[in-house]
């Protein structure tokens, strides 16, 4: 049998698992990584919050339900095996008023239905869960955890390694082009030739397809999130994981609070238009890439829809009170002086012509390739499962 090539473009999480999971999968491929920064895990990944997510808010049925119940349970079996530290510490998503009842059943329903282990909680237990979060019901989801996703991708690195492959850093893809029934890429870390590819570039996934010579459905749109953590004196106002009862309209969870695996508490995020794929400070700006953002008539649409959304976001990035505002909605005691600023992470959001955020995992085949153009949370915890996925398209192929 002739030896086949698969690349993997991005060296992300969903990247690195995807090629684990081919290299345990069919031993006899040539896989490589081919992976822009000088690093792995630069962006999106290095960037996360580090939960565990339990699978309860998403649709049943969906790619995002199915695969993060898999890939949570995988991810945690991973980590146990290459004794990385990972904590199922739960979290309780809160009703701050009357008025968040309805959506807070509807996530109870979907947790149900997803097979996650929940509980609508009052507000006597809220109390001994979290003693200081303000709400008048909850669901407590003993499951969720946190953990070290940067420390999974140099474990994931590390294996792809042993089994044969390669992880090639400071290989920004350049060019695709077909030689025969092969794939050449240009890179800067010079040329690469495959038989196939999974596209896994988050950010850039839209313009790594379109290099490659397909027309992706969506372009990428980032939202940048900002963040702040609490000073080690306010660190007793959370115990674990406090999420708000999140907006249906929209797909972001809300300001919350989430312990680290590594120590502390981060608060957030918001979720603000970036003006560049990488402009990870509110004063970056990346002019090309803000105007194809802005000319781009799916984020017209988009924008005049949750404008005023849109707009209550931006005046929490400017105003620390309005931030602050928004975190003693769950925990009153919180005062601004308790917060430090933090990094901020950025947002691979797929969006539609007309619009309409997708709110799925979203995998686009071509002959030779797949593009994964929308990767959001729960990814990371997804990632194993994703990859599986992927694996499974292909083996016809292969």
């Amino acid at each position: 049998m002739t030896e086949r090539n698969i690349i993997i473009v991005g060296g992300g999480i969903v990247g690195l698992a995807t090629a684990l999971r081919l290299t345990e999968r069919f031993p006899q491929l040539s896989v490589t990584v081919l992976e822009k920064e000088s690093e792995i895990a630069q962006h999106q990944t290095g960037h996360n919050s580090g939960v565990l997510h339990s699978g309860i808010y998403y649709k049943p049925g969906s790619l995002k339900a199915t695969n993060c119940r898999a890939g949570k349970l995988a991810m945690e079996a991973f980590c146990a095996e290459h004794e990385i530290a990972f904590d199922i510490c739960g979290k309780v998503i809160v009703a701050v008023d009357e008025s968040d009842l309805p959506a807070l059943q509807n996530i109870y329903e979907r947790g149900q239905a997803n097979g996650v282990r929940c509980e609508m909680i009052g507000t006597e237990r809220l109390a001994e869960l979290e003693p200081h979060v303000q709400g008048v019901k909850a669901i407590h989801v003993p499951e969720a955890g946190i953990v070290d996703y940067v420390q999974v991708c140099q474990r994931m690195a590390e294996q792809i390694k042993l089994a044969g492959g390669n992880v090639v850093t400071s290989a920004e893809v350049t060019s695709v082009s077909k030689s025969g029934d092969q794939l050449v890429f240009g890179t800067k870390a010079g040329e690469f030739t495959a038989d196939f590819a999974v596209n896994c570039a988050g950010l850039y996934c839209d313009r790594v397809a379109a290099i490659a010579g397909a027309v992706p459905s969506v372009k990428i749109i980032p939202f940048r999130g900002e963040y702040f953590e609490l000073k080690p004196e306010a660190h007793g106002l959370v115990n674990n994981l406090i999420y708000p009862t999140p907006d249906p309209a929209f797909p972001f969870l809300g300001v919350h609070f989430t312990r680290m695996i590594g120590g502390g508490v981060e608060c957030g995020p918001n979720a603000v238009l970036a003006f560049g794929r990488e402009a990870y400070t509110r004063w970056q700006m990346n002019p090309k890439e803000l105007a194809e953002t802005l000319s781009f008539g799916g984020f017209r649409r988009l924008a005049s829809k949750f404008w005023k959304t849109g707009m209550g976001e931006m005046w929490r990035s400017f105003s620390k009170q309005a931030f602050v505002s928004a975190l003693q909605h769950l925990v009153p005691e919180i005062r601004s002086e308790h917060l430090v600023a933090a990094p901020a992470g950025i947002r691979a959001q797929a969006v539609r012509k007309d619009g309409q955020l997708v709110d799925d995992f979203l995998v686009e085949e071509t002959e030779h390739f797949l593009h994964v153009l929308n990767a959001p949370s729960p990814a990371a915890t997804a990632s194993l499962n994703i990859g599986n996925l992927l694996v499974d398209r292909l083996a016809d192929r292969l």
